[in-house]
């Protein structure tokens, strides 16, 4: 539950993919990419490309679907649910970050610069208390309960991103060669599954 790179200036409500190409225009040598063989674990927002691996489209893919009983079927299904129960780590982390630094729900009116240094101390804070913290209470809840994401508090409902925010840049079709690799490991998922 630690942050690696932090993108901050792009104004406004940004969905995931347009932060992430940006970085890489903005940021390409710096930037963590994967190493050769390793994956990020993405949305299904993004494409599935090399050293970013996305989720079946159009499958069942949340938690709480999955909480309600029904076991996946399909070889899709059951890489989906693995998917999801990774990807949790990443929505936990930012639900903490937000709830432990609540000025990031509504950022003041401060000019950009002040803004991006306060959203880049969060994170260092935030990374900080993980790994010096001993038993910080708010972590000690998250790693307790590994399906608890805190709820958007009431009032700030309004400056939330759409769950169903479109993107305009994520036009790039998944790369064949994942979509093969994503493919054998659901059929290795299944097998072991059963």
């Amino acid at each position: 539950m630690r942050f690696t790179y932090v993108s901050t200036g792009q104004p406004g409500a940004m969905h995931d993919t347009s932060v992430l190409y940006n970085a890489l225009r903005v940021d390409e040598e710096f930037f963590p990419h994967p190493p050769q063989g390793k994956y990020y674990v993405v949305d299904a927002g993004y494409p599935n490309r090399p050293g970013y691996l996305a989720p079946y489209k159009g499958e069942r893919y949340h938690l709480p679907e999955w909480h309600r009983g029904i076991e996946p079927k399909t070889p899709m299904e059951r890489f989906n649910r693995v998917h999801s129960s990774i990807r949790n780590v990443i929505e936990r982390s930012f639900g903490l970050l937000k709830m432990k630094w609540q000025i990031l729900w509504k950022m003041p009116p401060y000019p950009m610069y002040k803004q991006k240094m306060i959203v880049v101390a969060t994170m260092v804070l935030h990374n900080f208390i993980r790994e010096h913290g001993g038993q910080d209470e708010d972590f000690a809840r998250f790693d307790r309960d590994p399906n608890f994401v805190p709820t958007i508090p009431e009032r700030y409902n309004k400056y939330a991103v759409s769950q169903a925010a479109s993107d305009g840049s994520t036009s790039a079709l998944n790369a064949p060669t994942m979509d093969v690799f994503r493919d054998e490991l659901a059929t290795a998922l299944s097998l072991a599954w059963n």
